[in-house]
């Protein structure tokens, strides 16, 4: 009888032939020993899983029906957009006529010839460093809008110092204050700290539009009008009233108007079909449901993407939706202590920070620096960075630009004090987690299980002073 051909080459556990050969075994090989043994799992294991914190601390909202209405007080003091440009070139820079509409005089106006009139009529001019662009007193002879580069205003102090005010970047506009003035004056002066490009547009000829532009000149003359009557320091219709009187004086009376638009937000959602193979789900799934795995972790990817949204879309998420009014910009370029302390300043009882990990480490860099150290925050047993008292939450979903730079978000959170919230909807037919549900759609001629899973989701900002962002984060290391 022929002996079998064997495959050459040593195996685990066997001894090697040859001179240096290990001894011969005297037991059972781990190898071998394996084939009878199960070994221990672990579940299936994803790296794009994040803290999520922004999911977190905001206070959800139940929404029965499927949308939410923000009532507010009629606002009378327009706020600041930003316009947008176009460039073919470096000296060809236009402003896209429609989004002159962000200016708080244009803000409304609709006649598309005057616009793309008064959008041709700017015209582009490069800045160097350290250039002023006007000084505290003189004469308004144009309006500016920023294309690109950062701005300084400052005025002088009480005691004869420079006293820097505010930072101006891309996007925002110097000169509309002056409408309905018959002498206007610059309130503060404007220095360029970068090199930039600016669009000016001759006072004469806003005058000139107004003249023979008979809506403009309307539209016009109500906003002046809007900007004359009473408001409080918000900017909505003031309420009269009276203290520190005597005797029996005749009170004023009023009401408190409303909004006759309020905005409703409507929830969003985000989906996808799991798709699993009856074969798999009915012969593998000793010691874990296969179902149930696949289902986690395709729940977990959609609570990745719903913070995205909640941060980046366009309709309601936070990076798009905080008023313009409530947009700084750093001073120099990294965050500074003084930069948080600009943003903190801006609303009462800041609840959270949320920045990317590299913007709080830039932030850091810039504590030891001035050899200061962030406190601490305890929040369920868990002991997280702070500033003033206010824990900086990382949250990788604040996208980081070309120029490597970033963002901070400040949050006043909760119906009770008109911050920030969430919105779902609870109660949702097959629901598997509070807004969020898994429904059933039948096994096709494949074998293959399939199940819808939606969350249903948005987000409201409940006053424009409830949110804020510090723009412009410079993440990467200064030199020394």
């Amino acid at each position: 009888m022929s002996t079998p051909d064997i495959a050459t080459g040593p195996a685990v556990d066997e001894p090697d032939s040859g001179p240096t050969a290990a001894a011969p075994l005297t037991s059972l090989g781990t190898r071998a020993a394996r084939q009878l043994t199960t070994t221990t799992k672990s579940e299936p294991q994803m790296q794009a899983i994040t803290s999520r914190w922004l999911l977190k601390t905001l206070p959800w909202v139940d929404v029965k029906g499927g949308a939410y209405r923000v009532n507010r007080r009629l606002q009378l003091r327009t706020g600041r957009g930003r316009v947008s440009f176009e460039q073919n070139g470096a000296d060809d820079v236009r402003v896209v006529p429609e989004t002159l509409t962000e200016l708080p005089i244009l803000r409304g106006y609709s006649d598309m010839d005057v616009l793309r009139e008064i959008a041709g009529r700017f015209r582009s001019r490069q800045v160097r460093p350290g250039q002023v662009l006007f000084e505290a007193g003189q004469p308004v002879t144009e309006a500016y809008l920023v294309a690109h580069g950062r701005f300084t205003r400052y005025t002088e102090g009480k005691y004869g110092d420079e006293e820097i005010v505010g930072v101006v970047s891309g996007g925002d506009q110097l000169g509309d204050e002056a409408v309905g003035q018959s002498d206007p004056l610059w309130l503060t002066s404007v220095r360029a700290e970068t090199a930039g490009v600016v669009l000016a547009l001759p006072w004469a000829v806003v005058e000139e539009f107004t003249e023979r532009a008979p809506s403009l000149a309307a539209h016009l003359e109500a906003y002046v009008e809007r900007q004359r009557r009473p408001t409080n320091r918000k900017g909505e219709a003031e309420v009269p009233v009276q203290a520190g009187h005597v005797g029996e004086p005749t009170l004023r009376g009023g009401f408190v108007d409303y909004e006759l638009a309020p905005r409703e937000y409507e929830l969003s959602l985000t989906q996808t079909v799991l798709r699993v193979h009856t074969r798999v789900a009915d012969l593998y799934n000793d010691p874990m449901d296969q179902t149930a795995q696949q289902l986690r972790l395709t729940v977990e990817e959609i609570r990745e993407r719903q913070e995205w949204e909640l941060v980046n879309n366009r309709e309601f998420g936070l990076l798009h939706n905080v008023d313009y009014s409530q947009r700084i910009s750093t001073f120099t370029g990294p965050p500074t202590p003084d930069d948080m302390d600009e943003l903190l300043a801006m609303r009462r009882k800041t609840k959270v920070f949320l920045a990317h990990p590299k913007a709080i480490a830039a932030f850091f860099r810039q504590c030891n620096r001035r050899g200061l150290m962030p406190g601490t925050a305890s929040l369920d047993g868990h002991e997280v960075p702070a500033w003033r008292g206010v824990p900086i939450f990382p949250c990788s979903k604040i996208p980081i630009t070309e120029n490597h730079t970033s963002s901070i978000i400040a949050l006043r959170t909760g119906e009770a004090d008109q911050g920030v919230i969430g919105l779902y909807q609870t109660g949702i037919p097959e629901e598997y987690q509070p807004g969020l549900n898994v429904r059933f759609m039948g096994i096709d001629g494949a074998a293959i299980t399939k199940y819808l899973v939606t969350a249903y989701y948005s987000l409201a900002i409940l006053v424009p002073d409830a949110a804020g962002i510090l723009e412009n984060v410079q993440l990467g290391r200064t030199a020394e």
